[in-house]
């Protein structure tokens, strides 16, 4: 007597794709794009509390879309993983490929051995000395591996997004030129650019000192801000005087602040 209900494998597989694909396009999108002193990660954020950009290690740095919940508990396993192997073998010994393969093998068992994929898509990258030496690994909810050159999207309308930034794009940007590329890219035509206050922004900066992250708020993304971009909710607060010194914000392994209780998102929403 057949059982009711049977799926072939390939249909069980296909019902999981989609339901992943479907939750990371209700977040925002990300871009993450070369410029000429390294790599540059935008992204509307509505959250104070929750950050979809973040420090992993020295030279690499992190950027997830879909749920928080999810691409947090990623994140926070490949601080360890660096920790680990940072401390045992060599600082040196610590890279953006050997990350994203980590990453890559920990997605696809889930997406192949769990009833449900994880919704999250994922950059890891790692700055070079010189911008040959630049890397930006583009991770799906199945573990595949994209190795991305100039620029990536991911999330929301990655592909309209990532059209428009083709169209603007270009290497060796500065700074400033780069960030109006990809709020360009990150605005549909016509419609109205995220307010400062809901952007987040960071970068990879390859002639800082010692940890190369800084995450680019309040004045010091003002000053990059073409003036007329709209009122920011940080304006005229103080620029961290620890990313200044190129010190880390807290420690890697605390990226998030802590907000006023119920401000917090409970990860069930795709960011």
């Amino acid at each position: 007597m057949p059982f009711g209900g049977y799926a072939s494998p390939e249909q069980i597989m296909r019902d999981k794709a989609d339901y992943a694909r479907k939750g990371i396009a209700r977040g925002r999108s990300v871009v993450v794009l070369q410029y000429e002193d390294g790599i540059l990660f935008v992204a509307p954020n509505p959250s104070r509390a929750l950050h979809k950009i973040s420090e992993i290690y020295d030279r690499i740095g992190f950027a997830a879309v879909g749920r928080y919940n999810e691409f947090e508990e990623l994140r926070l396993g490949g601080i360890r993983y660096a920790d680990i192997n940072g401390y045992t073998y060599d600082r040196s010994d610590v890279t953006g490929r050997g990350l994203a393969n980590l990453y890559a093998s920990n997605l696809g068992r889930i997406f192949t051995e769990s009833i449900k994929s994880l919704e999250v898509e994922v950059v890891v990258a790692e700055v070079g000395d010189t911008a040959d030496g630049d890397a930006i690994y583009r991770l799906t909810f199945d573990g595949s591996v994209f190795d991305e050159h100039g620029f990536t999207v991911m999330g929301g309308q990655a592909e309209a997004v990532a059209a428009r930034l083709k169209e603007r794009y270009r290497e060796a940007m500065p700074l400033a030129d780069a960030l109006e590329v990809a709020l360009a890219a990150l605005t549909e035509p016509g419609g109205e650019r995220p307010p400062r206050g809901q952007l987040e922004v960071a970068v990879l900066d390859r002639n800082r000192e010692n940890r190369k992250f800084l995450r680019l708020s309040g004045a010091r993304l003002d000053r990059l801000l073409p003036q007329g971009a709209g009122p920011s909710e940080d304006e005229g607060e103080p620029a961290d005087k620890a990313e200044d010194k190129g010190e880390p914000e807290a420690s890697a392994g605390s990226d998030a602040p802590t907000a006023p209780e119920g401000d917090i998102d409970d990860g069930s929403s795709p960011l």
